[in-house]
């Protein structure tokens, strides 16, 4: 089996809990490279990678914090690597937005993640009351379940490859005014000759969001490929999102958020994950911003459809830029260079012999 690298920050006590984790995960015969601190820290290629990040009771690990400014300074910093994290805190906040932050980061400098990178301990566990049910399991040892099933998938994971990947497009825009499907529109004819695409658009008509059914309720549903709410989510994005091989995501930023239907058709697919899940298809955004935040939109796409609904975010998964007025998405410096770079990255990932 390949070697792994691990990246703790900081000295990581066998005593602590965290330490007490990765003791229990035996990676010793697994792991030939432990990385402690930023001077230690070096450019890595095609490698599997396990961060290890313990969190201070302010939500804070300092070492981690001289890592990040380093591996920002590089797009090419972990290229071919793929990752997993693990995030342990002391009190109930921060261990999802450290974790997110470090995928979405190590993601921009070249390292892919299979579905659900990110395991993480608050400072009660109690995130593993649920687990721990279902498992007849303590906190504790749901926890070290969890992190050993990540370990067990990085050091696994094969990224699927595919004749003629399926393409499915989600956007909410106005294609008359809309920056974003125009950037859209500069990548996708870079696609149709080596990929079927489908785009649904779901600004038109009303998109419930999720209520959060009882568990039987939503099961229920799922088993018969239905929510409780029905619409466009149910007739045209269901069979489409299980055909597909990769979803992509057209997302302007006006709020440092996703858009209100984007975000309730992602809610929605909660149903559907209950009857399959996604660790075979692949995670792709263009998110233009009005003015800033792209990485905010880029956080919120990483932490619902990979860490949670386990989609494979590939390495550079989001095209970002900004542009305000309508059309001006046309005057961002080599733009249309950059869409033919971000389609291309696309077909060399999804597609076999591309």
């Amino acid at each position: 089996m390949e070697k792994m690298i691990l990246i703790r920050p900081g000295s990581i006590s066998s005593d602590s809990r965290l330490g007490t984790i990765l003791d229990a995960m035996d990676l010793t015969e697994r792991v030939d490279e432990v990385i402690e601190s930023e001077e230690q820290l070096h450019p890595i290629q095609s490698r599997k990678i396990l961060f290890a990040i313990s969190l201070d009771e302010s939500g804070i690990n300092l070492e981690w914090s001289r890592m990040l400014g380093t591996i920002r300074r590089d797009p090419w910093f972990f290229y071919g690597c793929t990752g997993g994290v693990i995030v342990d805190g002391v009190s109930e906040l921060y261990t999802k937005s450290v974790g997110r932050e470090a995928v979405l980061t190590a993601n921009l400098a070249g390292c892919m993640f299979p579905g659900r990178g990110l395991v993480e301990g608050t400072g009660s566990l109690h995130n593993y009351e649920v687990a721990a049910r279902n498992l007849s399991v303590d906190l504790p040892e749901a926890y070290q379940i969890y992190a050993r099933e990540l370990e067990n998938r990085l050091s696994n994971f094969v990224p699927p490859k595919f004749l003629r990947p399926k393409i499915l497009v989600l956007h909410a825009s106005i294609r008359e005014t809309s920056n974003t499907l125009r950037l859209w529109s500069m990548v996708k004819k870079h696609l149709t000759d080596s990929m079927e695409i489908q785009e649904i658009s779901l600004q038109n008509g009303e998109i419930n969001d999720c209520i959060g059914c009882p568990f039987t309720t939503c099961l229920h549903f799922s088993e018969k490929g239905r929510c409780y709410y029905g619409g466009v989510v149910v007739e045209q994005v269901y069979p489409a999102l299980e055909e597909c091989n990769g979803l992509i995501m057209l997302c302007p930023n006006y709020n440092d958020a996703l858009s209100a239907n984007l975000s309730a058709s992602i809610n929605r697919l909660t149903s559907l994950y209950r009857r399959r899940q996604f660790y075979d298809k692949y995670l792709y955004g263009i998110i233009v911003s009005g003015y800033s935040g792209g990485d905010i939109v880029a956080s919120q796409l990483i932490s619902s459809l990979s860490l949670n609904k386990t989609f494979i975010l590939p390495p550079g998964f989001a095209l970002m830029e900004t542009a305000n007025d309508p059309g001006a998405i046309q005057e961002v410096e080599d733009i249309e260079e950059k869409a033919k770079e971000f389609a291309r990255k696309i077909r060399h990932q999804m597609c076999i012999g591309k």
